[in-house]
């Protein structure tokens, strides 16, 4: 049997798990206004080895959340990673933050698309089949009234934007999946499960999370 942990902190949700054989057995998450994952991420890695009731020398790999998303989350996340495939001699697996998001939807029929919140009205976004494949790459948008009208079939949004664009994206194939948030350590399981049967794994020392987009630092104040 294959036990995997997955470290999901690309958003506010602080989110890991331990999967069996790609089967979910125990999750701890938190999501927080505040961004505590520096707190809570560590606790929440040794409360789900304990409730699994196994020891961090029995995880045959671990899986982390490569991105887009939060720059700080991101680095948190990939940092605790990497230490512990560094003091197990573990694989490391990068999973794609949207899609675990598209995931999380369930659906059947037509396309997912993911979208994380970017500041204004720009989003991290992507397009998934219902299958999971994906149809569009990921990318940084602008979302106005414009934004996917070439698509007839379905569409279902999930993600953290539905506030900011239920108002400009009205067409009737439009659905806003709004329970589903934050991409959650849940949903990891059985796509890093998938992932460590193909030894589809990244380098530990190398690996580096997908921004997107450069991480801006503002210049400081000049004293008067």
């Amino acid at each position: 049997m294959s036990f995997i942990l997955n470290i999901e902190t690309a958003t506010k949700n602080c989110s890991v798990s331990i999967a069996k054989d790609g089967q979910t057995i125990v999750c701890s998450e938190l999501a927080d206004e505040g961004y505590s994952h520096a707190e809570k991420l560590h606790v929440f890695i040794e409360e789900v080895i304990t409730k699994a009731g196994i020891t961090a020398q029995d995880l045959k790999a671990v899986a982390v959340s490569q991105g887009p998303g939060s720059y700080t989350g991101l680095r948190i996340g990939v940092s605790a990673a990497k230490g512990l495939c560094y003091a197990l001699n573990i694989p490391l697996i990068a999973v794609d933050t949207l899609q675990t998001l598209a995931s999380q939807a369930g659906v059947t029929d037509g396309k997912i698309i993911p979208m994380l919140d970017a500041r204004r009205m720009e989003v991290y976004s992507a397009i998934f089949n219902s299958d999971l494949t994906l149809e569009r790459e990921i990318k940084a948008e602008i979302i106005d009234e414009n934004s996917f009208q070439e698509y007839t079939d379905k569409l279902y949004f999930v993600g953290d934007c539905a506030e900011k664009c239920k108002p400009v994206l009205t067409k009737d194939n439009f659905v806003f999946l709004e329970n589903i948030k934050y991409p959650s350590a849940q949903a990891m399981s059985k796509i890093s499960f998938d992932k460590y049967q193909k030894s589809d794994t990244v380098d530990v020392a190398y690996f580096e999370p997908y921004y997107l987009k450069d991480f801006m630092i503002a210049p400081p104040k000049k004293q008067d």
